[in-house]
């Protein structure tokens, strides 16, 4: 599951790296931040509430602003 969080208040590369590595403490969550687009692509290996993915954002002293479930267009499930 890969979701996307727009998140105000980075500016600079020490931003993009503390909501990174905050959201990638999480266990399960690989995560990269675009500074530019000021938004986190986070990829998940189980279902993380929104709410935790949020704290972990908010501790690191960012505004979450939206959480959105990525849907790709060619999406695949199972082990074909």
């Amino acid at each position: 599951m890969d979701k996307i969080m727009n998140i105000n208040g980075m500016t600079c590369g020490h931003c993009q790296a503390r909501v990174e590595n905050a959201l990638n403490a999480i266990d399960g969550v690989e995560a990269k931040v675009d500074l530019k687009k000021k938004i986190a692509k986070v990829k998940m290996d189980r279902e993380i509430p929104d709410e935790v993915l949020k704290a972990a954002v908010e501790e690191a002293g960012y505004e979450v602003v939206s959480i959105s479930e990525k849907k790709g267009l060619f999406s695949r499930r199972g082990n074909d």
